[in-house]
């Protein structure tokens, strides 16, 4: 409020008075004003946040996931989608004008398959000219292979002992010994399971996540009464038998450089907790080797499952032990209880940033596309040295990727004081820079990888799994799980049919105590057989 020249005090003092008062007024309206901005900004920041937790919900819901397995096949319509989506690509190219795609060839079928040969000839009155009526030569033949499916067969194998006693001594009337062949070992003993059931049963429901009151209706449609508490119980049975060449895997395990680790929940009735969790430890690659002899160098690959009914940093710390490696890990801070020196995720530091670019408005680029692209480039370096050695690996990261990795700490610095914290972008950014010590520790050992996609793709089996049959009962049946899933997966890793190998080490454990690094997945002699 302004005063007016007329009205103001002759006197010094009270003109001082005025002016302080107006000054006074004026701070006090300033301050307002200021709140009003301050409570402004704080609404648009607030409104910002909903409309990001929005749009990320619908991506969540509504949006493809990059990381969707094709292994997954969730879809009721999926032969019409595959066709559609092949359609629509064809139709994408043909408006492009571009080269058209050579058609694809049918891959032969394998050498060593089985085959009955057909013979579709001309009846003998046929074999003439039509033009001449001169008789017919064959000038050669046109050959087609269509592959017939035999749905499994079953067999009852009888065991008969036959029994030998002396008669001379049954004349005699003294005690007569009865002589018979030992009882041939068996995995369940007294059990009509055999290996190969046993391992048609587990396979069925740990690799291909098929629940067994399924298997049971299965193995209804042959007539045979085999419900699943039955099956239930022998999986529990062997478990024990299998758990000694897993806690060999383990040992072998714990010496090893590297090891990527991850959890998941899972959901256990008899538990007093409500979620409980599946861990799971690998090393070596998650694609089997070309050429299955293990180099020297070559970390074996092992994924191994431990149930826990907890998430507590004790969990990772029990199976551990001592081990004093590198674990390559997602940023939960559990894994801090190890005595393992950690290495970070940047599939994990990319996906908050993936996270921040869907918020963004359409059709603009922001912090968001540069930290991508700028991790992009991080990858291509590891895409092009993925067949080198470890020590060359290590000298191409120091040269390359140091200097990119510098660039983005200082980008991350300077854009830390630029961003809200709590928009998704402000996450992002706090998220790399309380994770990179650990985001940048795989430049220092070729033997780590730039992200935990190992360990994240080993438990995916098991989330798949989990989708069908939702929980476990026990927490001995849960154990059971995850030995189960250690010996699949790890067959998978190192290039063997799971069937086939849980198969043979049946037939091999039983009644044979002693050395068993013969039974290994990555054993020389084993996949030789």
């Amino acid at each position: 409020m302004k005063t007016a020249l007329k009205t103001l005090p002759e006197s010094a003092e009270a003109l001082k008075t005025l002016l302080l008062s107006e000054r006074e007024l004026s701070v006090q309206k300033n301050a307002e004003l200021k709140k009003k901005d301050a409570e402004i900004i704080q609404l648009k920041q607030q409104y910002q946040h909903m409309l990001e937790q929005f749009r990320l919900s619908q991506k969540k819901q509504f949006g493809k996931s990059s990381e969707t397995s094709t292994d997954q096949l969730p879809l009721f319509n999926e032969a019409e989608q595959i066709v559609e989506e092949e359609a629509s690509q064809s139709s994408a190219e043909a408006n492009a004008q571009t080269p058209a795609r050579q058609k694809p060839k049918r891959k032969p079928l394998p050498k060593d398959l089985p085959r009955e040969t057909v013979l579709h000839d001309l009846a003998e009155a046929d074999k003439v000219c039509d033009c001449c009526g001169g008789p017919l030569h064959q000038m050669g033949c046109d050959t087609r292979e269509q592959l017939e499916f035999i749905p499994a067969t079953i067999k009852v194998i009888e065991h008969v002992r036959p029994k030998y006693s002396c008669r001379s001594c049954e004349q005699q009337g003294t005690q007569v010994g009865i002589k018979m062949a030992p009882v041939a070992a068996s995995p369940i003993p007294k059990s009509m399971a055999t290996p190969s059931l046993l391992s048609q049963i587990i396979t069925s429901k740990y690799q291909y996540a098929l629940p067994l009151y399924r298997q049971e209706s299965l193995f209804k449609q042959y007539h045979i009464e085999l419900n699943r508490k039955t099956m239930s119980s022998w999986m529990l049975a062997i478990t024990p038998l299998l758990k000694t060449l897993y806690d060999r895997m383990r040992h072998i395990q714990l010496q090893q450089q590297v090891i990527h680790a991850d959890e998941t929940p899972l959901k256990v009735i008899n538990e007093n907790k409500h979620t409980c969790y599946m861990w799971v430890y690998c090393t070596g690659t998650d694609s089997p080797p070309e050429n299955r002899r293990m180099k020297p160098d070559r970390a074996p690959n092992s994924v191994l499952y431990d149930y826990k009914n907890s998430r507590s940093g004790q969990c990772a710390h029990d199976y551990l032990q001592n081990f004093k490696g590198y674990l390559q890990v997602d940023g939960y801070a559990g894994y801090e209880q190890t005595d393992a020196t950690l290495a970070g995720c940047w599939a994990h530091a990319r996906r908050k940033f993936i996270d921040a670019q869907t918020v963004q408005v359409k059709g603009k680029t922001g912090k968001a596309d540069w930290a991508i692209n700028h991790i992009q480039k991080l990858y291509r370096i590891e895409k092009e040295i993925k067949d080198k050695t470890e020590d060359e690996k290590q000298a191409i990261r120091q040269k390359q990727s140091k200097v990119l990795l510098d660039q983005f700490k200082t980008w991350l610095d300077t854009s830390a004081l630029h961003v809200p914290p709590k928009s998704a972008i402000g996450k992002a950014i706090a998220y790399s820079l309380r994770q990179w010590p650990k985001l940048n520790r795989y430049i220092e050992n070729g033997n780590l990888s730039i992200d935990n996609n190992r360990a994240e793709r080993a438990i995916k089996p098991f989330v798949i799994g989990r989708k069908n049959w939702l929980f476990a009962n026990t927490a001995k049946g849960a154990q059971a799980s995850a030995v189960l899933y250690s010996i699949i997966e790890t067959a998978k890793a190192n290039g063997l049919i799971p069937f086939d190998y849980l198969k043979y080490l049946l037939e091999e454990l039983p009644g044979k105590p002693g050395d068993i690094d013969y039974l290994l997945p990555w054993n020389v002699a084993l996949t030789e057989k």
